[in-house]
């Protein structure tokens, strides 16, 4: 801490970061915490400046990874890619499975959709039959559905 920043000014500056963080867009716990750490490098505050925008309801992993569910499926990412992505943020799997569950749309539907978007014909051969196939993993779709799809 530098010694020309007292305590409260500290606190002051890191709650003020926090809610400039959140006022962009949502965050998950973990990732506003690493935020936090990499700016002012106090554990401690970041602790505490985590609980008071949580106790505030700013900052709420259940409400980041719904929001980040529907984002992800507008954009045409299956389960496996979502799930992926918030647990790189932090997310608690629960909360993962919760999310997916509550805005769950008929991947296979999704999935043929990005398929059509991506590839408008059908796959002649099997070097484009694979093709297409990775193309669907990479977007996080089960090979379940995939190989339904196919």
């Amino acid at each position: 801490m530098d010694s020309k920043i007292t305590a409260e000014q500290l606190t002051s500056r890191m709650r003020n970061s926090a809610l400039g963080s959140l006022a962009r867009r949502e965050h998950s716990c973990y990732e506003l915490h690493q935020k936090l750490l990499n700016k002012f490098s106090d554990p401690q505050r970041a602790d505490e400046t985590l609980e008071w925008v949580r106790g505030l309801g700013y900052v709420d992993d259940q409400r980041f990874a719904g929001m980040f569910v529907r984002s992800a499926i507008a954009k045409g990412r299956g389960p496996e890619r979502i799930s992926r992505e918030l647990q790189q943020r932090g997310v608690a799997n629960s909360v993962i499975d919760e999310a997916l569950r509550d805005n769950a749309p008929d991947w296979l539907n999704l999935a043929q959709e990005v398929l059509r978007r991506k590839f408008p014909s059908p796959a002649q051969d099997y070097k484009e039959k694979a093709k297409q196939m990775r193309f669907l993993q990479y977007r996080g779709f089960s090979m379940s559905h995939i190989s339904e799809l196919m």
